[in-house]
C-alpha cells in the first residue's frame, strides 16, 4: 500500500512490527491496529493525559506522537504493568486507596505515576501533585490519587529492600 511505513518497536516486552500511514498518531496505532485500548483518547490536544504511555523511559502523550517516530522504541502501556497475573504496586494501590472513580483517566494516570516513581522513588505530596499535573481527572479531586502513589512508593521501596 502506498504511503505505508513499517514501524518496529517493543510494546510491553514484545516485539511489534506494524504498517502505518506516515501521519498516524501513536494512540490510534495502539488502540486500532494493536488492540491496546488501555490508553484512552481524551482531548486529542495533549491537555488531559488519558493517552499517556511510557516510551524510552519518558512519559509521552500518545495523541501527540506519530507512530513512525517510535521506530526502535521500548514502550509500556497500562496493559504491560501487570505481570503474571499480579497487579503492579500502582495498580493495586489505586484500587486499595480508591484512586479512581469513572476510571477514564486511570490508565494514563498510573502510567505517568510509574515514570514519576522511577524518577523519584520517594516523592512528597507536592512532588506527586506536580509530577501528575499533566494528567487531568474530572472525578476524584486527586486526594486519593496522591494517596495511591504514596502507598505504591512505600510498597515498591519495601520490596526493593527485601530483594536487596
Amino acid at each position: 500500500m502506498a504511503n505505508m511505513h513499517k514501524v518496529n518497536f517493543t510494546l510491553n516486552g514484545k516485539g511489534v512490527a506494524v504498517d502505518v500511514p506516515a501521519r498516524e498518531l501513536l494512540i490510534h496505532t495502539l488502540r486500532e491496529r494493536l488492540a491496546h485500548t488501555g490508553p484512552h483518547i481524551g482531548c486529542e490536544t495533549s491537555h488531559c493525559g488519558a493517552c499517556t504511555v511510557d516510551v524510552d523511559g519518558m512519559s509521552v502523550k500518545a495523541c501527540t506522537v506519530l507512530t513512525v517516530q517510535c521506530e526502535g522504541s521500548e514502550m509500556l502501556t497500562i496493559e504491560g504493568m501487570e505481570q503474571g497475573g499480579v497487579l503492579h504496586a500502582l495498580q493495586q494501590a489505586f484500587h486499595e486507596e480508591h484512586g479512581l472513580q469513572c476510571g477514564y483517566c486511570t490508565p494514563g494516570m498510573i502510567t505517568r505515576a510509574y515514570r514519576l516513581l522511577k524518577e523519584n522513588p520517594n516523592p512528597s505530596e507536592q512532588e506527586i501533585r506536580v509530577g501528575l499535573s499533566g494528567n487531568l481527572c474530572r472525578c476524584t479531586g486527586y486526594q486519593n490519587i496522591v494517596k495511591a502513589v504514596q502507598s505504591a512508593a512505600k510498597k515498591l521501596a519495601a520490596s526493593a529492600t527485601a530483594t536487596a
